[in-house]
Parts: structure tokens; C-alpha cells; sequence
């Protein structure tokens, strides 16, 4: 355990046994360390810091603090507090009422409790405003009593659920330089649920980044900015131009049809997503970069052009101090250490589903066409029956099969009558020259589907599969 303060070890949290909402957790948090959640909504980042807190029990595994399972324990008898993005304060009292207010549950005598409040009013510098009233104060002071009412019960852990979040952006950008100062102030462990990487980057010691309830990476904001693990992550940190790729040579990756050096060293024809930052884009002269592209499009951004480009299909997003003119063809340059390769994700989607007397194939909330003679070599089907090549008819109904779908033969619409099952887009990234989408249906059943065209986070979308794509293989029944 070494000088860790928590540790949650193979947590699970789901609703009515549908679809985990947080799965297969695992995190060590040492003692005074600044963490932070950070991911889209609804990927589990709040749910974790409830079952941290006890407001919420997870489905299985462990919570241990300084060892000890607190798992079952309820939120009062753990030392631990919350502040959440609304803070909740006692609009009839004033500010010293709203600080010693935990503390004279605890009926300590009024000396310690003046004592108390000084200290945390200084730490977050609201000394000598303690008999204003809450009405009085602006979003950030309301947010920083808020925090001292938590510290003020001297914690070990402090937990933050998206804090900042109803503050305009210059009092969010204030108020994370000032946690970061009350931070190492008190040396008290620090949870922080945002979906704002800005935050997570500007205050953290270590960043967890999550997607679906899964923790994709753990690190600090440098190793996660500059070496992310997968595509996600780096679509999520910063900016990033992302591309399929191979690897032609010891240190060289093809990508947007020409040929780079890297410093990622991966066997050749290995397939590859490559990510390259706009920052690490240069622009030159034709013919003196790896590459020529168009420029499409010119956009100031304050202390830099943010370029977009075109090479054939691709789309290349530059970052640059001087200006280009739209329509110019210039050259891409890009330094080995401004490209960063990964292996492709062998995404896939493989499901469990059974067969129907229609002879479709049920599976994910919907029902598809399919040609079930693949499941029984030398069967014919005749419309309306699957018979053997010896002529005897097979029974299909119920029978339960694997399904494997290639991702880039799916298809969306915004027909909802047109597929064979409905979803709702729930991600997507942008890799090189298409999209690629995450969509899932009412029962949390995940597709991944590339498409040209965008679609929107939140539309709701049928999903077509022509027959022809849709791979069966038999099941045991006791599968």
C-alpha cells in the first residue's frame, strides 16, 4: 500500500443490472496528492467520487482508506467532504454562521470554533467578511465559502464535484489558481470530477481520464498531453490531427499518403493511429515540407492563425504565429517528436444474439436480416425454411449465435424506421479523413461505426447493416 491515503480495487457500479456505469475501476491515491476525474458526461467520474464519498455503494469491489474496507460506510463516519458545483449555503445566515456550522454539530466550545473559521477565512481569502451575508457575495466567494465550510472539519480527502461550474470563465480561470494555492496550503488530499481539461491540466498532480466508465489513462498533464494511449484521449486533451497509418520502416510511418519519420519504433506494415498536435504542424515553402496542402480555410485566434489544410482527403489543422492565404498551396513539415504513434485499436463489434423464426438475427434491442445458410455448410434456404445439403430442414428458432460486424460497413440514419435497431450517438473522433462514431442503444449496447459525414452528439440514429456483412457462428446453447 506504501503511503497510499485510498485505494478503490476492481470497482463496479451498475443500475438494475443493465449496464455498469463504472467498470473494472482500479486507482492508488497517495496522501496530499491533487487528482483529478476528467471525461465527458455520463462517463462515471461523478458516480466514482460518490462511492469515494458513500453516497452511493458500489455493485462490487473495494474502497480502502489507509487499508481498510469503507466500502459500506456511511458517508458521516468516513473523514471525508464534498463540495459540489451548487454550494448549498444557508441563505438566513451569515458567513461565519456557514463555516462553524459542522463544527458546532461537533459542539466544540466557540473559542476553537472562532479559531477555525480565521484560519480557513484566510486560507481562502475572505478574512474580516465573516458577518456578511451570503446574499451579498458573488459566485466566486459564494464557491470559496463553500470550500471553507468543507475544510473547516479539517478532512483527510476533499472531494469536488465540478466546483467551477457555474462560474463565468475569468472567476473559473481565478478560482483554479486559488485551489491550487489552498491546495498545497493544507496538504489534504484533493478528488476533482471535472469534464473541463483546462482545470484538470492547470491544477492536477495526476490526471485519470475516463470514457464509458473505463479509466483510459492515468498520468500527469504532461505525459497525457504529450503521450496519450489511445485516440480518445488525445481527441479529448488539447487538439490533436489524427490518421490511420502503417509503419513503412525501423522509425517511419505513412500517413496522409506520404512517408515521416518518427521515434516510435513498431514492427513494419504495422497499422497505426497516428496523432499529431496542430502546434507541431509547420508550415514552408512547397516542396520543402514531407507533404503539400491547400490551405482552406485562415481563422485568428488571438496569439495564433489556426490554419486548416487539405492534402487529397485529409484535413490537416495547423497552429501557427504567421498568417496563410486561403487557396495557397504550401508545404507540411512535421519533426520526429512531433509524432506520436500508437497501434490501431482493433476495434470490432462482436455480439451474442439468437435466431428467430423470421430467420433474422436478434441482438442489441433490434432485429436484422441476415443469411443464416452460413451457419450449416451446404444449406439452402428456400424462402421460408433452411434445409441441410442432404434436404432435411433445420430448426434455427432460439438458436443462439455470435455476430461480427465490419465497423465500416454499418450505416446510420435519421430514418428511425429504416434499421434494424435505434441508438443515440454518444462520441465520436475525427481520424484523418472520417469519422468515427460510438452509438448506443437504450440498453447500453455499444456499435462503432465510421462514416464521412458528422452527426452530432445526442441524435438519435437507426442503425442499417446490409445482410451480406453480418457474420454468424454458432453457439452452445449452455453459452
Amino acid at each position: 500500500m506504501g503511503n497510499n491515503i485510498i485505494e478503490l480495487k476492481h470497482i463496479q457500479k451498475s443500475y438494475d443490472g443493465i449496464r455498469d456505469v463504472v467498470e473494472d475501476f482500479n486507482l492508488e491515491i497517495k496522501k496530499g496528492e491533487f487528482v483529478t476525474f476528467l471525461g465527458p458526461s455520463g462517463c462515471g467520474k461523478t458516480t466514482t467520487l460518490r462511492m469515494i464519498a458513500g453516497f452511493e455503494l458500489p455493485t462490487s469491489g473495494e474502497i480502502l482508506l489507509h487499508g481498510k474496507d469503507i466500502s459500506a460506510l456511511p458517508p458521516n463516519t468516513r473523514p471525508i467532504n464534498t463540495v459540489f458545483q451548487r454550494d448549498a449555503l444557508f441563505p438566513h445566515m451569515n458567513i461565519r454562521d456557514n463555516i462553524a456550522f459542522g463544527l458546532k454539530l461537533k459542539k466544540l466550545s466557540k473559542e476553537e470554533i472562532d479559531e477555525k473559521v480565521t484560519r480557513v477565512l484566510k486560507i481562502v481569502d475572505l478574512e474580516g467578511m465573516e458577518k456578511r451575508s451570503i446574499s451579498t457575495l458573488s459566485g466566486g466567494q459564494q464557491q470559496r465559502i463553500a470550500i471553507a465550510r468543507a475544510i473547516v472539519n479539517e478532512p483527510e480527502i476533499l472531494l469536488l464535484d465540478e466546483p467551477l461550474g457555474a462560474l463565468d470563465l475569468k472567476m473559473r480561470q481565478e478560482m483554479q489558481l486559488e485551489l491550487k494555492q489552498m491546495h498545497e496550503q493544507l496538504g489534504i488530499t484533493f478528488i476533482y470530477v471535472t469534464h473541463d481539461q483546462e482545470e484538470a491540466i492547470t491544477m492536477s498532480d495526476k490526471i485519470v481520464v475516463m470514457a464509458d466508465g473505463k479509466i483510459q489513462q492515468i498520468g500527469t498533464a504532461e505525459d497525457i498531453y504529450n503521450e496519450p494511449k489511445n485516440v480518445f484521449v488525445a481527441d479529448f486533451i488539447g487538439e490533436s490531427n489524427i490518421y490511420n497509418g502503417i509503419m513503412t520502416d525501423t522509425l517511419k510511418v505513412r500517413f496522409c499518403d506520404a512517408e515521416f519519420e518518427c521515434l516510435d519504433n513498431y514492427p513494419k506494415g504495422t497499422s497505426t493511429d497516428v496523432i499529431v498536435r496542430p502546434e507541431d504542424v509547420v508550415l514552408t515553402n512547397p516542396g520543402m515540407g514531407q507533404l503539400d496542402a491547400q490551405v482552406v480555410s485562415n481563422i485568428f485566434k488571438g496569439i495564433h492563425y489556426e490554419i486548416t489544410l487539405e492534402s487529397g482527403e485529409n484535413e490537416i489543422i495547423a497552429k501557427s504565429t504567421k498568417s496563410a492565404k486561403v487557396g495557397e498551396t504550401v508545404g507540411v513539415y512535421i519533426e520526429p517528436d512531433g509524432i506520436h504513434v500508437i497501434p490501431a485499436e482493433k476495434v470490432l463489434n462482436h455480439f451474442t444474439g439468437v435466431i428467430t423464426k423470421h430467420h433474422t438475427v436478434a441482438f442489441a434491442d433490434g432485429e436484422f436480416a441476415c443469411d443464416v445458410t452460413q451457419l450449416y455448410e451446404g444449406s439452402v434456404h428456400d424462402g421460408k425454411h433452411l434445409f441441410s445439403k442432404e434436404g432435411e430442414r433445420i430448426h434455427l428458432t432460439n438458436v443462439p449465435v455470435a455476430i461480427d460486424l465490419p465497423l465500416e460497413h454499418l450505416e446510420m440514419s435519421d430514418n428511425l424506421e429504416e434499421g434494424g435497431t435505434i441508438g443515440e450517438v454518444v462520441s465520436f473522433v475525427y481520424v484523418g479523413d472520417h469519422y468515427r462514431f460510438v452509438v448506443r442503444t437504450e440498453s447500453g449496447v455499444d456499435f462503432t461505426i465510421v462514416d464521412e459525414d458528422l452527426w452530432n452528439e445526442h441524435d438519435k440514429v437507426s442503425i442499417v447493416i446490409p445482410p451480406e456483412y453480418i457474420t454468424l457462428t454458432l453457439l452452445d446453447s449452455e453459452e
